[in-house]
């Protein structure tokens, strides 16, 4: 009895010994360093923040870093640990070798109140609820038949842009153009969207842009997530989360009224966006149920994702051909010698203009509607080009600075839509040093409809009217200087005398 004993305390020892032996030697060795991608040199607390807020611009700034530190580069962002991309090469990693480890989006304390917690499309984590959402969206909304549906408003709206225009150009004022093309845009996705025109518009797109200027990133709430004070001292998640709740109650408002004239055999009730959710709602023929608060949340994306970012790059076409007079001669001659004789065009008219097509490029690569894209964050740690991604890390893609990069692109500050005349680059996920809506599992999935929105509006300017610039102005004078937030609008409002050329039709 006591050998077995003194066999069980030596071997309990021997344990003890080696636990102990194990533990000394985790405390002596240290834990190999992962190895991140270069970056600048951080302070103490706020990380990396003083390199970017003296700048204009983040984009701007992050570019800047890149060409000191490389294409792939590590940033802290107060407690964010963040790695920027700005090669093609490197874009390619993210997107397309590693896209489903970086298929998450990175929501932080302003984009959760924004989006409704990442409850939308656009925000929502990688998983079923996503896929299926966004084939929904894909299939039933986005899909280039119901594109196709709406072509009539875009071509009714369009006549409204123009006999408000014309108005204009016969009393010789000038006008906000910037202006009038948002009214435009929205008011084509709001009959997208809902299939009529809508009273409570003004009260929508107020919310929505001062939810938008607030999406800069650099808020207390957003760099410091972990610390209560932080949460309370930022002021951008509570102002945004004021104007969600403003859209939500308009956008649920739209829905119950939407619903009541379905019931009633509303004539075209049911071909609007809202019309096509609330029939899936009632069929319940989908995977996931289409509630309420799902509808809402498509909706926002519709109104925020594809109204913003075609007004804004459609601004940026009239202004950048206002600064560039032998681009828009080019643009006016093709447009004005394909519809000679003609009072109004209509979308089947356009498929010609390749020009147009350029021109629309163009100002999609030097002003990236969105320049980062939208935010990702690391799934499952791995390896990119040769550098340790920790999971949880957050991903910038700086398309903005892709586009601009002279390694690629010939005069990259210069507006020249020739430049794609003798190549086959597009914005359509292939082409990684072009890639202004994204590309692989979480490429924008409104192309087509953002797109069908901007041309027939820019080929119908372009043909009706001229376009002064007011007097003591010279064309390089014209402001180019971007509004911060997540969408690159331009700054200042485009004004300009309209010069009617050819009548449009009354």
């Amino acid at each position: 009895m006591e050998a077995n004993k003194l066999l069980v305390l030596s071997v309990v020892s021997v344990l003890l010994l080696v636990a102990l032996c194990k533990l000394i030697k985790s405390l002596l060795v240290a834990k190999p360093k992962l190895k991140l991608p270069p970056g600048p040199w951080t302070l103490p607390v706020i990380g990396s923040l003083h390199h970017l807020v003296a700048s204009p611009s983040i984009h701007g700034a992050m570019r800047g870093l890149a060409q000191k530190h490389g294409p792939l580069m590590t940033l802290r962002l107060g407690e964010v640990p963040a790695m920027v991309v700005s090669s093609p090469e490197a874009a390619r990693e993210v997107m397309k070798t590693h896209d489903v480890l970086f298929a998450d989006r990175f929501l932080n304390a302003t984009f959760s109140a924004l989006t409704f917690d990442g409850n939308d499309v656009a925000f929502a984590p990688y998983g079923e609820r996503w896929r299926q959402l966004r084939k929904i969206c894909v299939l039933e909304l986005l899909s280039a038949a119901r594109v196709r549906s709406f072509r009539r408003i875009r071509e009714e709206e369009v006549a409204r842009l123009l006999t408000s225009l014309a108005a204009s150009a016969s009393a010789a004022d000038a006008v906000d153009l910037s202006k009038m093309i948002a009214r435009f845009i929205n008011d084509a996705f709001v009959r997208e969207s809902i299939g009529s025109r809508c009273k409570y518009q003004d009260e929508y797109l107020d919310a929505l842009g001062t939810a938008l200027q607030h999406t800069v990133g650099l808020d207390l709430a957003d760099l410091f997530p972990s610390s209560r004070l932080m949460q309370a001292l930022g002021t951008a998640p509570r102002t945004v989360l004021v104007c969600r709740n403003r859209m939500q109650r308009i956008l649920e408002q739209i829905i119950e009224e939407k619903t009541e004239a379905m019931d009633a055999g509303g004539e075209g009730a049911g071909e609007s966006f809202v019309g096509v959710l609330l029939r899936l709602q009632k069929e319940r023929s989908t995977p996931i149920p289409i509630t309420n608060d799902t509808m809402v949340a498509v909706l926002f994306d519709m109104f925020a994702a594809g109204s913003e970012t075609s007004s804004t790059t459609l601004n940026w076409c009239m202004t950048e051909l206002v600064r560039s007079p032998a681009a828009m001669a080019r643009a006016q001659s093709e447009v004005r010698d394909t519809f000679k004789g003609k009072n109004t065009i209509t979308e089947d008219d356009i498929e010609g203009l390749s020009y147009l097509k350029l021109v629309i490029k163009e100002a999609l690569r030097l002003h990236t509607p969105a320049p980062l894209l939208v935010p990702r964050m690391c799934r499952e740690a791995c390896r990119i080009m040769g550098y340790d991604v920790p999971k949880g890390m957050v991903v910038f893609v700086n398309m903005w600075a892709i586009c601009r990069d002279p390694k690629y692109w010939d005069d990259p500050e210069e507006f020249r839509p020739e430049r794609f005349e003798s190549t086959d680059i597009d914005y359509k996920g292939t082409h990684f040093e072009f890639l202004p809506f994204g590309a692989g599992r979480r490429i924008c999935p409104g192309i087509n409809l953002g797109l069908g929105n901007i041309e027939l509006a820019l080929a119908s300017l372009l043909y009706h009217f001229d376009w002064k610039l007011p007097d003591g102005i010279e064309p390089q004078d014209v402001d180019v200087r971007e509004a911060p937030g997540i969408v690159a609008s331009k700054k200042t409002s485009l004004v300009l005398h309209p010069i009617t050329r050819i009548p449009p039709a009354k």
